[in-house]
């Protein structure tokens, strides 16, 4: 076991599963290994820390909560980076933001795909989606 000091304290994690990302995330691009932080609350949403930079978490869910018919299939070259098979599974999770007027949004352009098998992840750009950075939940 491991233990860093984040922004939620001391947070102690098993180095055998943090999350690896290919790239770090858009804007983050060095940094790359997070940990799930443990969640305290019952809900959809949780967040990912960063083992290199105490300062950087994100909070995640999965889109298909809030929009039940997001999908995103990672083609061949994606699943070769995230080291996964056709049959192999994989997640979509997005970065969730709450601003301080508390209006909740959703990045459904830049989703992260996420490969349990291999612990491996990456942030990709949907080009020509007809959703955004900051899209707004449902009946906001």
């Amino acid at each position: 076991m491991k233990t860093i000091q984040t922004r939620f304290g001391e947070l102690e994690y098993d180095a055998e599963k943090t999350i690896n990302f290919v790239s770090g995330p858009l804007g983050f691009e060095s940094l790359r290994e997070f940990v799930v932080v443990p969640q305290q609350k019952e809900g959809p949403l949780f967040w990912i820390q960063s083992t290199e930079d105490a300062q950087v978490a994100f909070i995640l869910t999965d889109p298909a909560n809030f929009f039940l018919d997001y999908r995103v299939v990672p083609d061949a070259g994606e699943r070769a980076k995230l080291g996964i098979g056709l049959d192999e599974e994989c997640f979509t999770l997005v970065v969730v933001t709450v601003p301080p007027d508390r209006k909740v949004t959703l990045n459904l352009m830049a989703p992260i795909l996420f490969a349990p098998k291999t612990q491996r992840a990456m942030q990709v750009v949907l080009e020509n989606s007809p959703y955004c950075t900051r899209h707004p939940l449902p009946g906001a």
